[in-house]
């Protein structure tokens, strides 16, 4: 049985909203609430979820709405609003618009789900969720944001793809910013238990390595019209599902440093676990100086970003 108790609200219901809360009601996660500034689109497409429930066995309540009030009691809110990238736009390029639109949702979250842990989906993924945590002024735990998962799953299906075994043998491990900046890590992706580096020549790590850096802009050449959300929406209920249950997943994920690493007062991919106060612990993993210096190269990306763009 679902427990009622749990309720997830999700913040727009486009591709990536609509999805996730279909995900989360596949997975009997409790309540959950889509909201979308067009209420008949949230409520349609609620509606057209709750209907499929008998058919796929969830019972889980799935309500749409344009009001804030109705994100009240969540423990989880996931936040994807904001304007997809279109083909020839980096992630970055959506900085100014998406963060206006952060600024109002940040501001409902705040006033009606002031407990609840936030896990940002919105790109650029990584300033988004230094943005929404200081408009909400969470503490910096609970705001986290879905990147290294899903950066992770792209290099998980590459590899799987060059050596012909499942994807299920694969475990990747992608830091960094959610973006051309990305830092993959070879030596601590295994294929069951086994580095890459034993299996996989230095010349093809590199290349799939550049493919997973530039995994979201292949899907959008390739849509013309949109961007990608199949993979991307797991991803987030992953997340939602370790805080909601208290799993203490270990997962890569947007999370903000306050000296690990070396880098501090930035939001950036690292090793973290989930629990239900939100990132419960930074794995600091031990990095060769050139891993670290692209990882801070990352940080120091997103850093100018933020002060350049969006005055922090």
């Amino acid at each position: 049985m679902v427990n009622e108790a749990k309720k997830v609200a999700v913040i727009g219901a486009g591709n990536v909203g609509a999805t996730c809360a279909f995900v989360l009601a596949e997975r009997k996660i409790g309540e959950i609430v889509l909201l979308d500034i067009f209420e008949g689109f949230a409520k349609g497409k609620a509606l057209d979820m709750s209907q499929g429930g008998q058919i796929l066995n969830y019972d889980g309540r799935i309500t749409g709405t344009s009001d804030y009030k109705d994100i009240a009691d969540s423990d989880v809110v996931v936040v994807t609003s904001g304007f997809p990238r279109k083909p020839g736009m980096t992630r970055e390029d959506l900085v100014e618009k998406n963060a206006e639109i952060i600024t109002q949702v940040g501001k409902g979250i705040k006033q009606f789900a002031p407990n609840s842990v936030i896990v940002m989906v919105t790109n650029p993924l990584d300033l988004m969720t230094y943005h929404m945590q200081k408009i909400t002024q969470f503490s910096a735990e609970r705001v986290v944001g879905q990147a290294g998962i899903l950066d992770s799953a792209r290099m998980t299906h590459f590899v799987s793809e060059e050596l012909g075994v499942s994807n299920e043998d694969v475990q990747a491990m992608v830091l960094g910013g959610h973006g051309d900046t990305m830092v993959p890590l070879p030596r601590y992706t295994t294929v069951s238990g086994i580095p890459i580096t034993q299996l996989i020549s230095n010349e093809r790590i590199k290349q799939i390595s550049e493919r997973t850096a530039g995994g979201g802009g292949e899907i959008v050449k390739l849509l013309e019209r949109g961007s990608a959300f199949y993979a991307p929406v797991p991803a987030a209920a992953i997340m939602a599902e370790s805080i909601l249950n208290d799993r203490k997943r270990l997962l890569p994920c947007s999370a903000y440093l306050s000296g690990q690493y070396g880098l501090d007062d930035i939001y950036i991919g690292v090793p973290v676990i989930l629990g239900k106060n939100g990132v419960e612990k930074i794995i600091e993993l031990e990095l060769e100086s050139d891993e670290l210096e692209s990882l801070s190269s990352s940080a120091y990306f997103y850093k100018d970003q933020l002060k350049t763009i969006l005055g922090y």
